[in-house]
């Protein structure tokens, strides 16, 4: 019923996969991943009750100079996290 054959070509392929997926190449990652709103800044820069963003940007002005301006995102649009949308913040009690 099991010809010798067909199980070894089978282990063959299985090892030959399990060589690839162990010493394959992998893409590097260096920078985590952060979530980001729509002007470009992450969560932390944006204040969570008011929804502004803090964060001050650099704008090009007349004769070439250059100024520090806030950043104009009023509300931030990014991905959630997960904590807000499950659970509710245990502290501080407001009971």
């Amino acid at each position: 019923m099991l010809d010798p054959l067909s199980l070894a070509l089978g282990a063959g392929l299985v090892g030959a996969g399990w060589a690839l997926g162990r010493f394959g190449r992998r893409p590097a990652r260096d920078t985590p991943i952060v979530a980001r709103c729509g002007c470009g800044h992450d969560l932390s820069m944006h204040d969570p009750e008011k929804g502004v963003c803090h964060t001050e940007i650099r704008r090009k002005t007349i004769g070439g100079l250059h100024e520090w301006v806030a950043c104009g995102c009023r509300r931030y649009t990014g991905p959630q996290p997960i904590e807000e949308l499950f659970s509710r913040p245990i502290l501080p009690p407001t009971d």
